[in-house]
């Protein structure tokens, strides 16, 4: 059966599909893609279903090896795709041939790639799944150097479109759409969330994003109503924003928690949602309230 070895991994490499839903009641988040629409987009460059799990590697890094000629696609972060050295396109399909290996380097912009390749990687499904879910510990274990990671069979029919345009306007400060969540009358002044721009700390990974002011800055962190920090733990959706009691926005990705209980102010929109999850250390955002 055709496989793939991976050679390095860079800083953080997992295999990632669609998900888990509907298992919350069990305490289970959905896991999968953080960027979900890069993720779908590689699978559609090589024909695959659009749950094929695929690679999600954080950083660049990533390097594998191919043992049986197969079709791979890069998505995500601008990052410079390499096939023996030779760098190709991002966001279009390339054939890798028996011991081809194609290696990504650090983005440029953005954080997170998303490698397919025809057939999907297949390893064996929790509860219907192939994610790994870095919070609850389902799914496979992270990647490491030496992984042999068999392709499977959920390729549909051959790819209409091997290549898709590339999206090169990247704003220095990123405006990420939100709606009104259910709690925003537990802050003194709601509005605030939307008022100035907030920088991407360095403690954000796949269950969250942390946000705060930049150091020096005239506005103010978020304050709440008196009394109206904690409430009773409630489900929490994915792309909401939930506010501590310290005032630093918590963004939650993929594996957030499925319940909570801190006020949850406002909710993402889909496609902000995926920016957030390109977001680094340092980059700047404001949020825009509908």
């Amino acid at each position: 059966m055709t496989s793939l070895t991976v050679l390095a991994t860079g800083p953080f490499a997992t295999v990632q599909d669609t998900g888990r839903p509907g298992y919350a009641h069990l305490g289970v988040p959905r896991s999968g893609g953080a960027d979900r629409a890069s993720l779908a987009l590689a699978n559609r460059l090589v024909g695959n279903t659009e749950s094929a799990a695929v690679i999600e590697a954080t950083m660049g890094g990533l390097r594998i090896r191919v043992d049986a000629d197969v079709l791979a696609a890069v998505t995500g972060a601008d990052a410079v795709v390499r096939r023996n050295g030779i760098p190709e396109g991002l966001a279009a399909a390339v054939v890798l041939r028996t011991g081809d290996e194609l290696a990504l380097d650090a983005p440029t912009w953005g954080l997170r790639n998303y490698l397919a390749v025809r057939g999907g990687i297949d390893v064996d499904p929790v509860l219907g799944s192939r994610s790994t879910d870095t919070l609850s510990g389902l799914g496979p274990a992270r990647l490491d150097t030496g992984s042999r990671l068999l392709v499977g069979r959920a390729a549909g029919d051959w790819p209409t479109a091997l290549s898709a345009p590339a999206d090169s306007e990247h704003p220095r400060v990123v405006v990420l759409e939100c709606h009104p969540g259910p709690r925003a009358d537990h802050l003194a002044a709601p509005a605030d969330l939307g008022v100035g721009t907030w920088v991407v700390g360095s403690d954000s990974n796949r269950v969250g994003v942390r946000v705060d002011r930049a150091e020096g800055s005239s506005q103010p962190l978020l304050r709440h109503r008196d009394g109206a920090a904690e409430l009773r733990s409630e489900g929490i959706a994915h792309g909401s924003i939930q506010v501590p009691p310290s005032g630093r926005p918590v963004i939650f990705l993929a594996d957030h928690p499925v319940t909570g209980g801190y006020p949850v102010v406002a909710v993402l929109a889909a496609e902000a949602v995926d920016l957030t999850a390109q977001l680094v250390p340092g980059s700047e955002i404001r949020f825009r309230q509908h």
